[in-house]
């Protein structure tokens, strides 16, 4: 699992994020024939690309949780569910009050750089960021599922 740490303000002009170096999402995600040799051993034929991410809330500098779950409960998740990305889960990180976890699952990489392109081009999303302005550094992991996983 590679942990990438970027700004999305320059990936999909998200504004106010922070983070200490900027990277892109690795080349392949998803199923086995599409990922390198030292990644594809162990993950399935059929497995998608799921992406873990982590924005917490920068209070120094006016970010708030619960304006950034508020965000999220009103109308982010429904943006990237319109564009095609299956949202499994937020949850809330209780070992740090000022973070948001969530998890995305695409069919493949192609499919994430689509629902991103797709997301950060619609006016929806446009109107509900400049709604709920919140400061978030970014955490990002990216997982492709095991021969053997119960999740597909």
């Amino acid at each position: 699992m590679k942990r990438v740490t970027f700004a999305l303000s320059i990936a999909v002009g998200l504004g106010f994020a922070s983070t200490a170096q900027a990277q892109g999402p690795p080349d392949a995600c998803g199923p086995k024939g599409q990922l390198p040799a030292e990644f594809s051993q162990n993950v399935g034929e059929s497995a998608r690309c799921f992406e873990l991410r982590m924005y917490t809330a920068d209070p120094s500098r006016g970010g708030d949780i619960n304006t950034l779950h508020q965000r999220f409960r009103e109308e982010e998740v429904a943006i990237f569910e319109k564009h095609g990305a299956e949202v499994v889960a937020v949850w809330q990180r209780l070992d740090d009050s000022n973070t948001l976890v969530w998890m995305l699952a695409y069919r493949d990489m192609d499919h994430r750089r689509q629902v991103w392109a797709d997301f950060a081009a619609d006016p929806a999303w446009e109107a509900l960021r400049n709604k709920y302005q919140v400061p978030i550094s970014i955490e990002q992991y990216w997982m492709s599922t095991t021969d053997y996983s119960n999740t597909k």
